[in-house]
């Protein structure tokens, strides 16, 4: 993405970028280079605190599938968003990286890592390079909409300042981790504007689940190795129990539709394969061994290798199945571990999960991602209305539509062609 890359806008082209996470900076960065005068507004002390918490336990900035296959992660989002990927996928966004002294590496799931794998050299560098390049930035400034005459309006302090840019962006973020940034206020301000936005839903959450009070004691224990099922689709990973229920990253991976449910149905129950390197035929040989004066927990234990974790939730999945474990033939044993059933009975709130789905509707946008009933305003990242699990997709979702707005920030303020 060099300066030869981009149109170049007439001198004095003034842009507000309204939101410092990695959507409105990498806007703010083609929008200098494409000369527009480019301040970035936030209402934090700090830029891209968001973006720092998403690499604490390190930086998934994308994924290394094949194009195809990555963009059905995205279930049915709107084809504008399958567009503005296309234009800046995984591999653009790998090359960025480098220009910032970060390389990556693909990891042995396929994910995409810079090689340090904290986010904070890259953030540091990247600010430094846009305040080098004359990006001006703007800090506990709390955007309230507009005026009467179209302005922006801020708060800052106990004062009111106004903006009146040629062309803004905003890229407020979701409704997770609000104490970060992403306090969905603009929903309540775009909503007296008559835009529409789908509401907002937790994404890559955790669940609730009816424990009994003997399993509860192996909160913030992992379940390791792991196949989860539901609706027709599995995953392997890991999950970790929590007092009141699921989370972790094979829960997140099937976190959309099993949200879904439970919002339609009140409840849904998935189904967890705790070996799910063995097959069940196999599993049954091994449990059809005679146990001789084994206790039927120390047989399990040293036959199926499960941690105590995983044989906590065998007996909390008979235990509410109403079958005491130790009646199961070594058949319906074996086919209990391959497929426990779990009752998940609520969504954990939206401010806890690591994204949020809906936002506005891609009804609104034109192809330039402007709101085509308010010209000069352009909307991206997770704002808008999609989807994604874990993975690098919700990064390289947020990295896309910033550049398919500030894309089309330039093409909206290029001067007219002369004849």
């Amino acid at each position: 993405m060099t300066d030869s890359d981009e149109m170049r806008l007439s001198p004095n082209r003034s842009v507000a970028v309204i939101g410092g996470g990695p959507a409105g900076l990498i806007a703010a960065e083609l929008l200098i280079k494409a000369g527009a005068r480019v301040t970035v507004y936030d209402q934090m002390p700090s830029l891209g605190r968001k973006f720092l918490m998403a690499g604490r336990g390190g930086l998934n900035l994308t994924h290394s599938e094949e194009l195809k296959t990555f963009l059905t992660r995205y279930g049915n989002s709107d084809p504008l968003l399958h567009g503005a990927i296309e234009a800046y996928p995984p591999a653009a966004l790998r090359a960025w990286s480098d220009t910032l002294g970060q390389p990556t590496f693909i990891g042995t799931s396929g994910r995409v890592f810079p090689t340090v794998l904290k986010t904070s050299p890259l953030l540091r560098t990247w600010l430094l390079r846009l305040g080098n390049l004359g990006v001006e930035f703007k800090l506990r400034h709390r955007w309230e909409g507009w005026d009467e005459d179209g302005n922006l309006r801020f708060t800052t302090g106990d004062k009111e300042v106004f903006a009146e840019p040629d062309a803004t962006v905003l890229a407020l973020g979701g409704g997770s981790w609000p104490k970060l940034g992403s306090d969905s206020r603009w929903v309540e301000l775009l909503g007296a504007e008559d835009i529409a936005t789908a509401p907002l839903r937790a994404s890559n959450c955790g669940f609730t689940a009816a424990w009994s009070d003997v399993f509860k004691t192996f909160e913030g224990q992992p379940l390791k190795n792991i196949g989860i099922t539901f609706d027709g689709r599995s995953v392997r990973g890991e999950a970790m129990i929590t007092r009141a229920g699921i989370e972790g990253g094979a829960v997140y991976a099937l976190s959309s539709s099993i949200r879904d449910a439970v919002l339609r149905d009140g409840a849904a129950t998935i189904s967890i394969d705790l070996m799910p390197e063995v097959s069940a035929a196999k599993l049954t040989e091994r449990l059809s061994k005679s146990r001789g004066k084994q206790s039927l927990s120390n047989f399990l234990r040293k036959t199926t290798h499960l941690s105590a974790a995983s044989l906590g939730l065998l007996r909390e999945a008979a235990f509410a199945g109403g079958i005491p474990l130790a009646t199961l033939d070594a058949a319906k044993l074996a086919a209990l571990i391959k497929a426990a059933p779990v009752k998940l009975t609520g969504v954990q709130p939206m401010e806890t999960a690591i994204s949020t789905a809906g936002g506005v509707s891609f009804a609104e946008l034109d192809e330039r991602f402007m709101l085509t009933r308010y010209p000069g305003i352009f909307v991206a990242g997770e704002m808008l209305d999609w989807d994604a699990p874990t993975g690098g997709y919700l990064l390289q979702a947020s990295f896309a539509t910033g550049v398919a707005a500030a894309r089309g920030v330039i093409a909206w303020l290029q001067p007219p062609a002369r004849d």
